[in-house]
């Protein structure tokens, strides 16, 4: 028996489902029962039936899922993926953040721990971060912890000033000017699409900039061939394999061969195997932590 027929009979077996985050190893994929962005996974298991829940991603993912679904079991195959941006902040330094700057509302990225989350007024993801923002109808806000998704939303807006902590994601800081530069050299033809977590002086220059899944869903939909994909490479990945399977006839190219998460790329499909095997690595929250997160997870569903 595969290692993969192995996974499915477990899931069977106890009645689990596995989410799989897009900058995953694509082989990940055979076994997973949603693929995605971080929040479309966690909603997406707080809707099924499941008594387990396997997170191939990172342990803030996790987190959240624990927090949708605190009745399930939640396990993370690597404890070793965790986030290196999420790691900036810790609730300690978030509460000097929030005194430095007093009486102004918190936005909280969703590339944050569960404690971080509980001390925020609302939370937001990088697809809907600026209808957040605006939703607060404030002219200054505090955004944790990524510097440069929070001021991709100050000038999106235009109108509210963005205090932002000093967070960012060294894996989409790789990518530089110049490489956007060369990109536009070697692939005239081709649609430059990127991530707001990258600098904000390389997003100026893209085509389009938007999550990982409005990235993907972009590519799909636009009548363009060739395009540069300036976030991880598991992106790249998917968008071949899609673009194959479907008959779409376009190229997708990663912008810079280091565009890749050492993180997210912990999990394998062994890590699968012997969590649900042994139930190792489960996520566990106080019920304070997970009521305090939740309210600001459902303010922003609300939006």
């Amino acid at each position: 028996m595969s290692l993969v027929e192995k996974i499915n009979k477990l899931k069977k077996e106890k009645n689990a489902i596995i989410l799989t985050h897009c900058y995953q190893n694509i082989e990940i994929d055979e076994v997973s029962d949603f693929v995605g962005d971080s929040l479309y996974l966690s909603r997406m298991a707080a809707k099924t039936d499941a008594d387990i829940i396997v997170f191939a991603g990172v342990y803030f993912m996790a987190q959240s899922a624990k927090i949708l679904s605190p009745n399930k079991k939640v396990f993370l195959p690597n404890m070793n993926s965790g986030c290196l941006m999420a790691d900036m902040i810790d609730v300690e330094n978030l509460r000097l953040f929030k005194a430095k700057n007093p009486n102004i509302p918190v936005v909280c990225y969703i590339n944050s721990t569960a404690e971080v989350k509980a001390e925020c007024d609302i939370c937001c993801t990088s697809s809907n971060a600026v209808e957040v923002v605006k939703s607060l109808n404030v002219p200054k806000i505090l955004f944790a912890p990524d510097t440069y998704l929070g001021k991709w939303v100050e000038h999106k807006l235009g109108n509210v000033e963005v205090i932002t902590f000093n967070g960012f994601c060294p894996t989409h800081l790789r990518i530089r000017v110049e490489d956007m530069q060369l990109a536009r050299r070697q692939y005239p033809n081709a649609l430059i699409l990127a991530h707001p977590e990258c600098h904000c002086e390389v997003s100026k220059l893209a085509d389009f900039v938007g999550s990982t899944k409005e990235i993907m869903e972009f590519a799909q939909k636009s009548d363009n061939k060739q395009f540069v994909i300036a976030t991880e490479k598991g992106v790249v990945d998917r968008l071949n394999r899609d673009s194959k399977l479907n008959n779409w006839g376009k190229e997708f190219i990663l912008i810079n061969e280091n565009i890749v998460c050492p993180n997210m790329k912990c999990n394998t499909l062994e890590d699968i195997y012997r969590t649900l095997e042994t139930e190792c690595n489960e996520i566990t929250l106080d019920e304070d932590i997970i009521d305090k997160a939740r309210l600001s997870i459902d303010k922003m569903l609300s939006i």
